[in-house]
């Protein structure tokens, strides 16, 4: 199809309201445009058809016999075109929720909150896909992004999750610590303890170097990915930087203690997706997880 042997979809439009309603008028409130607009656009296709379209029958308009046709034939095509709009936005209403995220929050942050969720909301299927990199959620399909760092994320939107402070974390009483936690003695301290490096996190050595630590100078373990390293650290294998609200539950139950942690960052995970409103499935994902933060700080 060559857009350009078609004239402008507004005057078609206009046009084809005006000729079904008999009416300039009653077009123009239907569009919610002036009565002016309308009858530039009518004016607009006769030249462009060399032909009249309307003519005045009393107080209304009626289309001649080539408009007619026309009218006939547009309002089979917008017919369709919004049969493929309901269609289309019907789909999106119907099909599960797509979130994307990292591996290591979907295990030890997101996963652990679902059960919770589809017990309120059974009716509303939701698919977590991991990967280290971000994706277009456009082009992928995808609803919403839990996504890590500063912000902010040019051309989406969403707010801040929860904070990502740093922690350095260790199996409890396997290093002993004779400083304070967090502290500048405990941050000198852990720089001697033997650590685990996730490969997999392309942040984490800026982030060291941001807390005063050569991670050159460290006596290190490096494994492939975040899902080794936290049963490695809380075997006793050695200690581990990593934001806080990976590491939150294994804290409050025991599994994990804090030696050291970041006082001030700017570091988050934010909840994205593209501009405009969610699906109803996704809205109510979103309401859902953020009333179930606020009631796990109003409980802290």
């Amino acid at each position: 199809m060559d857009w350009r042997d078609i004239p402008s979809l507004s005057a078609l439009r206009a046009f084809e309201a005006a000729a079904r309603l008999g009416s300039l008028s009653e077009a123009a409130r239907t569009l919610n445009v002036t009565h002016a607009a309308v009858a530039a656009h009518v004016r607009a296709l006769e030249a462009e058809f060399g032909q009249p379209l309307l003519t005045r029958a009393g107080r209304g308009m009626t289309p001649t016999a080539a408009g007619a046709e026309l009218a006939r034939d547009l309002g089979t095509g917008f017919a369709e075109i919004a049969a493929g709009v309901r269609a289309a936005r019907q789909g999106r209403e119907d099909r599960p929720v797509i979130l994307t995220t990292t591996p290591s929050f979907a295990q030890s942050w997101l996963m652990p909150r679902l059960a919770a969720f589809w017990s309120d909301h059974p009716d509303v299927p939701l698919t977590v896909q991991t990967d280290h990199n971000m994706i277009d959620l456009r082009r992928e399909g995808v609803d919403l992004a839990i996504r890590h760092g500063q912000g902010p994320w040019p051309g989406l939107e969403g707010t801040v999750l929860t904070r990502a402070s740093m922690v350095i974390v260790a199996q409890p009483g396997r290093f002993d610590v004779p400083f304070e936690c967090c502290t500048p003695e405990a941050w000198e301290h852990v720089k001697t303890l033997p650590w685990l490096h996730d490969m997999s996190h392309s942040e984490f050595n800026k982030r060291l170097v941001r807390l005063g630590i050569d991670p050159e100078a460290l006596q290190m373990t490096k494994l492939q990915s975040n899902a080794l390293i936290l049963p490695a650290c809380r075997a006793g294998a050695g200690v581990s930087a990593q934001p806080q609200a990976l590491v939150e539950q294994d804290i409050a139950e025991g599994r994990l203690e804090v030696l050291a942690e970041e006082t001030m960052s700017d570091m988050a995970y934010h909840l994205l997706h593209l501009p405009g409103p969610l699906s109803r499935r996704a809205q109510t994902f979103v309401t859902w997880l953020k009333r179930d933060l606020q009631r796990e700080r109003k409980a802290g």
